[in-house]
């Protein structure tokens, strides 16, 4: 009696009727939630790249403008970056529970014509409802958002910055010069030029620390690469 069910248990499950359509409806309620994350990812984005407009614009205004401003905007756009990778992290949720019914679910369906499906893909979503968790750590959140959106943010901060101490109000003539307007304040010129490549350095090595962190993560687990 024992050994005919364990055979039983163990075959693929054939999903009935009413189990696709509420897989479908589930389906459609994790790509909404998604759709409205991924909203929330865009208005920081928007938001760091309508400060660095504005930064940028009283920077060149004059001549005699600050460059001040593009030093300011950096800790703006350094505190939106944090936030995105915090709602990035709510939406990978979402977006890998989609992306896990569509690769084990529906692209078996479509190209089988066969509704049974991977053996134990169901089990990894289950235990996913009944113990949500982040799938990527805080760090990797924000190294992806860097590498896809924030590298070019900083690139343009980074240049319009240089740009400024190096032309304005007149051609820089040296590297005296150069570091003399760098100078804010009380601050010396060497000082603020070794906080901007420190700054630069700083988020450089995030992006590349992270991609390997990505890299490894899905070469080490399939599981963990689907699921986030």
């Amino acid at each position: 009696m024992v050994t005919p069910l364990a055979e039983t248990t163990e075959q693929p499950r054939s999903f009935s009727t009413a189990d696709i359509g509420a897989l479908a409806h589930l389906y459609r309620a994790e790509v909404y939630r998604s759709t409205i994350w991924r909203t929330r990812l865009d208005n920081t984005t928007n938001w760091s790249v309508v400060t660095l407009g504005i930064a940028l614009s009283i920077t060149f205004s004059s001549r005699e403008a600050s460059p001040v401003p593009l030093v300011l905007v950096g800790i703006l756009v350094t505190l939106f970056l944090i936030l995105e990778a915090r709602r990035y992290r709510y939406f990978n949720v979402w977006r890998a529970r989609a992306r896990w019914m569509e690769t084990h679910f529906y692209a078996p369906m479509l190209r089988e014509g066969d509704l049974h499906t991977e053996e134990g893909w169901q089990d990894t979503l289950a235990a996913d409802y009944l113990t949500p968790h982040y799938h990527i750590s805080f760090l990797r959140a924000v190294g992806r958002r860097l590498r896809r959106n924030y590298v070019w943010i900083l690139l343009i901060q980074t240049v319009a910055y240089s740009g400024k101490i190096v032309i304005h109000p007149v051609p820089v003539s040296g590297l005296t010069e150069l570091v003399e307007r760098a100078a804010i304040g009380p601050l010396p010129g060497e000082l603020m030029l070794l906080c901007g490549v420190l700054y630069n350095a700083a988020w450089i090595g995030t992006a590349l620390v992270t991609l390997h962190l990505d890299k490894v993560s899905h070469r080490d687990s399939k599981e963990t690469a689907a699921m986030g």
